[in-house]
């Protein structure tokens, strides 16, 4: 449990990260206004409503540190392994694995609309810019995302590490969300860039459930998800059923009130469970 609480010190060396997030959000904003004079890539409103969800999320920080950590040590005591944290190979392997199960998180978070309801407020951007990166749900902690980490924690990689690992696979993925990025050549084979991050995000039909990878776009090739961004189609951000407004609340919530509106209107715990559990 020490090293568990042990994060609530390190927390205010981490407030480093979003300070840098918002300084390089800013950056791409005058880039785009004054350098390619594009005034429409961002929408006040929309912009206002993500930094306000980046804000709900650094105040609830520690506290959704702690729930995610807290599976991880318990499961942590019961390790096949005692995998040391100085070996720079276990490091390499374990960044390898958590990318292999965020794709995983990732995917189901798409096909589960129990996990839809957060997910759907990263999704509900209509511009695609690095203000989106920082859009995730509050209830993200309560999503049970720790516990497809449980794996890697029994195998014996410190809690710790796995949660830096995650760390810095969300650090990558922030850069993605961008349309100011060129193709990369033929790094487009293995990793995710921009340019197949933006067929994600994008509602058209082609687009959509698709390119579900963190860093290793590997992962879409192997398992049939990853598409190219359509011919003869511009692309188009955003949900397919859009939130109402872009108050704050309504934004992280709206997902969650259309979820409970119809558990109640069925009938039966089959019945629920079957919307709970099934496709958005």
């Amino acid at each position: 449990m020490t090293e568990v609480m042990s994060l609530a010190a390190q927390y205010p060396a981490l407030r480093i990260i979003p300070l840098l997030a918002f300084g390089t959000m800013f950056v791409e904003w005058l880039y785009i206004r004054l350098a390619l004079h594009d005034a429409g890539s961002h929408d006040l409103k929309e912009t206002a409503a993500s930094i306000a969800t980046s804000i709900g999320n650094q105040v609830m920080r520690p506290a959704a540190a702690l729930l995610i950590a807290l599976p991880l040590y318990l499961a942590y005591q019961f390790r096949l392994f005692d995998i040391p944290l100085s070996s720079i190979a276990a490091l390499v392997v374990l960044f390898v694995l958590v990318d292999f199960v965020e794709y995983w998180f990732h995917r189901t978070s798409h096909r589960v609309r129990l996990l839809w309801a957060t997910h759907a407020v990263h999704h509900s951007a209509t511009n695609f810019n690095l203000t989106a990166a920082v859009r995730i749900g509050w209830t993200a902690p309560l999503s049970g995302v720790a516990f497809f980490f449980v794996p890697l924690a029994l195998i014996g990689f410190h809690p710790l590490a796995i949660m830096a690992m995650v760390a810095l696979n969300l650090f990558y993925q922030f850069f993605l969300h961008t349309e100011h990025v060129p193709r990369l050549g033929t790094l487009e084979w293995v990793l995710n860039t921009p340019t197949h991050h933006r067929v994600h995000h994008a509602a058209n039909t082609a687009c959509l459930d698709k390119n579900f990878a963190g860093v290793f776009i590997v992962w879409d090739r192997l398992f049939g998800t990853f598409a190219a961004a359509p011919n003869g189609e511009s692309l188009r951000y955003g949900l397919t059923a859009p939130p109402p407004s872009q108050n704050p609340l309504t934004v992280n919530f709206f997902e969650w009130r259309r979820l409970l509106r119809d558990v109640r209107q069925v009938q039966g715990l089959r019945q629920r469970l079957r919307v709970l559990f099934g496709l958005p």
